[in-house]
């Protein structure tokens, strides 16, 4: 099943296991920290996979067809370890209330995101936004739109449980819009480097989104 803002025939990254900062760059989702990426600059473990070869599963297996699609970029859901993986939302999809055994981390890729407690008021996240989900907190996701989003967790497995059985780990939710992102340029960060042109609009840019 084609991604709805992936061309099938263009490589999509995979990204390595990570730990630390979610980083926003060139419409391409990535993690390091220190000594993370003096690994893997030492050692390159990147892989790269086509839109068409993404393996659809669904993301709650006890809902069946009505359970949103989700497709595991690295690691392992079911796993232990950290993992980053693609969510995908039918258009007016509403998920019962319900908690999660891990915090995760979200970013909006297209359609529109409501993540909230159940009773407050749709607040649509549109395509560059993010919002973080903490582990035992009561909420339900809605979708706007065919929607597809990436998802990272720390620590695997991850579980879809009932309210019964919610905690609280002092942990709180944020939710940012696309236009509250703080994007910096060459000359706001060493991240990046000036591209061979000088006009700004064409700039790389970068978002530091957690860490």
């Amino acid at each position: 099943m084609a991604i709805p803002t992936i061309d099938a025939d263009k490589p999509m990254v995979k990204l390595p296991t990570a730990h630390g900062l979610l980083v926003l760059a060139f419409g391409v989702f990535a993690t390091a920290s220190p000594s993370v990426a003096q690994e893997h600059a030492a050692k390159p473990t990147s892989n790269v996979v086509l839109a068409s070869e993404v393996d659809w599963t669904p993301l709650n297996p006890a809902r069946g067809d009505a359970s949103p699609k989700a497709a595991t970029l690295w690691g392992d859901r079911a796993g232990t370890q950290a993992t980053g993986f693609l969510v995908q939302f039918a258009d007016g999809f509403s998920s019962p209330p319900h908690i999660h055994n891990v915090t995760y981390r979200g970013m909006v890729i297209s359609g529109g995101v409501h993540n909230d407690d159940e009773a407050a008021e749709p607040m649509w996240m549109p395509a560059g936004s993010f919002w973080t989900q903490p582990a035992g907190a009561p909420h339900i996701t809605a979708a706007r739109g065919l929607t597809t989003a990436y998802i990272e967790i720390d620590k695997g497995p991850y579980l879809v449980m009932p309210t019964e059985e919610a905690f609280d780990r002092g942990e709180r939710p944020v939710n940012v819009d696309a236009s509250n992102i703080v994007w910096l340029g060459p000359s706001s960060t060493t991240w990046i480097q000036s591209a061979a042109t000088k006009a700004p609009a064409k700039q790389p840019q970068i978002a530091f989104l957690w860490g």
